[in-house]
């Protein structure tokens, strides 16, 4: 696997539920190698499978996309995939300084509209991220860019590496998704939802809340429950992106403007 690059240097960089990520440099560049893994069950988390398959989905769906290199395959205990390295910070990194307690910097409107051009790159191909969150968001000295497309939906996945999609990170998931997950155990993500996460996202990086009021540490279902809800926090971002960030998070899907109206909101 990590030979079909000729690795000189290699780091792990991420290692956890069902998940690891190395950064690989070698003769033909750099990349990003993941690893991917069943979770066992414990006494917090019920056991996962697709954690297994995601690395060759993801794979499959960065082929479609055209994206140079990409590897993916099987091994004892899952699939792998091996993907361009994309270097900088992620969002959340880069408006540290606008979370600082008394700090009167705004987080810069050239950075969202840079994360909303990813995301309308996506979709302008027919794809769903499905899992938009600060995280993905790699600010780089040149284009900005959005990866971890492991649950993206939108076209057609090869047989054997697919799976339901049943929801993403709890902080950025729209009220329809998690009622949608509630009520079935699956969902299906949307451009509108992705909207919604990617307002929940820029809340989340510029001011350090998050869109709605749940306990941290309450069960997955309860903090849906509070999406579904619709509890609100009374937090806006400042500056030129409130306005344009709370209609973002709209409780309505049709509510919320498209990633063309948010890419031209902010130029």
């Amino acid at each position: 696997m990590v030979d079909a690059v000729a690795p000189t240097k290699q780091r792990c960089i991420l290692s956890r539920r069902g998940s690891t990520v190395w950064e690989v440099e070698g003769d033909r560049g750099k990349f990003a190698v993941k690893l991917g893994y069943p979770i066992e069950a414990t006494a917090e988390w019920a056991a996962q499978e697709w954690t297994a398959l995601a690395p060759a989905r993801e794979g499959a769906i960065l082929f479609r996309l055209g994206v140079r290199f990409i590897s993916y395959g099987d091994w004892e205990r899952g699939t792998w995939s091996i993907q361009p390295w994309h270097e900088g910070p992620d969002l959340h990194h880069v408006w540290a300084s606008c979370r600082r307690e008394g700090s009167a910097i705004e987080p810069h409107v050239d950075v969202a509209r840079s994360c909303a051009h990813a995301l309308a790159a996506l979709h302008a191909q027919g794809w769903t991220h499905g899992d938009v969150q600060p995280a993905h968001f790699i600010i780089g000295p040149g284009d900005t860019h959005l990866i971890d497309l492991a649950l993206a939906r939108g076209n057609w996945v090869p047989e054997g590496r697919d799976f339901p999609y049943r929801g993403c990170l709890v902080h950025y998931e729209a009220p329809e998704i998690s009622a949608s997950v509630l009520a079935t155990g699956e969902a299906e993500p949307s451009p509108e939802s992705d909207i919604y996460a990617l307002g929940a996202t820029l809340l989340m990086s510029g001011t350090g809340w998050r869109a709605v009021e749940y306990p941290v540490d309450a069960p997955r279902a309860v903090q849906r429950q509070a999406i579904v809800d619709g509890n609100r926090r009374k937090v806006s971002m400042p500056g030129k992106l409130g306005t344009l960030v709370d209609d973002m998070l709209s409780y309505n899907p049709g509510d919320r403007p498209t990633i063309d109206e948010v890419v031209a909101a902010l130029s």
